[in-house]
């Protein structure tokens, strides 16, 4: 079975798609606490109408996807929480639920009729930890473990009717092969994969960019590859490293270039960079990036400024 790719559908009516922006730090800048091992996943429980709004602001910014707020919410989070299994899928299913509703209501109020995705985050399991391994991989668990661990929350997000998973934020490449095997379960749903790093030959794991490319690029379902949450200054240089490893689609959606404090939860700014999306953009559209977009600590306002941008590409 050949599953309907919404992403070269979409490259069909224009050149780049637009990826939205950081959700959790856009809901702290709305005054939610997030210093919670949750994470974004809290606000679905005690304000889902803050994550409608940033959905629907990104929207209005230009955004031609939005990204759930399911990247920490997992079964195996929220029962820590002392929230049931039945209660914690329903909180899954109500995060594409809030970005359907933003669309619709995006949609209805410009009496527009495009075409605008509904991403399901998949977080990796060192989000679950909430210690920072997102970024490092330092964490071990066999196939059927992750497997385990993913497949109620991909199960929930296709069937409140995603239209492509955007597994994220990847530091692992024992994670990334169990993703693969579990998605494959799942035939009539696409995926991007896209990965955190050491440097930009190496996965954050440290396993070699090419060998994560080169078993890839054997799977339909992963539509488009690429990086999210590393800074703006590391970008390029990865990039050039997976243009020559691929030729699916690239995605890149950087955070802002802040460092990541994972015990006090909080993001410091690096005052040492002079990296930006207006003097690097014409870089990466030039080495292949296809979807672009922000993470943390982006903003509504890098939206529009990206899609003013890409207007020249």
């Amino acid at each position: 079975m050949t599953s309907y790719n919404p992403i070269s559908a979409l490259f069909k009516q224009k050149n780049h798609i637009i990826i939205d922006g950081a959700l959790a730090s856009e809901l702290q800048r709305r005054g939610c606490n997030l210093n919670d091992s949750l994470w974004s996943a809290k606000v679905l429980i005690e304000k889902p109408e803050l994550i409608y709004q940033v959905h629907y602001d990104y929207f209005k910014a230009g955004a031609d996807c939005a990204i759930t707020a399911s990247y920490q919410a997992t079964p195996v989070g929220f029962e820590k929480k002392g929230i049931t299994f039945d209660e914690s899928i329903k909180l899954i299913k109500k995060s594409v639920e809030l970005a359907q509703q933003a669309k619709q209501q995006y949609l209805n109020e410009t009496k527009q009729n495009k075409t605008l995705l509904i991403a399901g985050s998949v977080g990796p399991y060192g989000a679950y930890l909430a210690n920072g391994s997102e970024y490092t991989g330092e964490y071990q668990l066999t196939e059927a473990e992750f497997i385990d661990f993913h497949r109620d929350r991909i199960q929930a997000l296709i069937n409140a009717q995603v239209d492509i998973l955007a597994c994220e934020t990847l530091p692992s490449f024992a994670e990334i092969k169990a993703l693969v095997k579990l998605i494959q379960q799942f035939p009539t749903i696409n995926a991007w994969f896209s990965f955190t790093l050491k440097d930009a030959q190496h996965l954050s794991d440290g396993t070699p960019l090419s060998q994560v490319i080169d078993y890839l690029n054997n799977f339909e379902q992963i539509v488009s590859l690429g990086i999210n949450c590393i800074a703006l200054e590391s970008v390029t240089p990865a990039l050039e490293v997976l243009n020559k490893l691929t030729t699916k689609p690239l995605i890149v959606y950087p955070n802002s270039g802040e460092q990541y404090d994972p015990i006090t939860k909080q993001w410091h700014k690096n005052h040492q960079h002079d990296c930006t999306f207006k003097n690097q953009l014409p870089i990466w559209t030039k080495l292949g990036v296809k979807l672009i977009g922000g993470c943390c600590q982006t903003t509504p306002n890098d939206i529009k400024e990206i899609v003013r941008l890409l207007k020249d590409y």
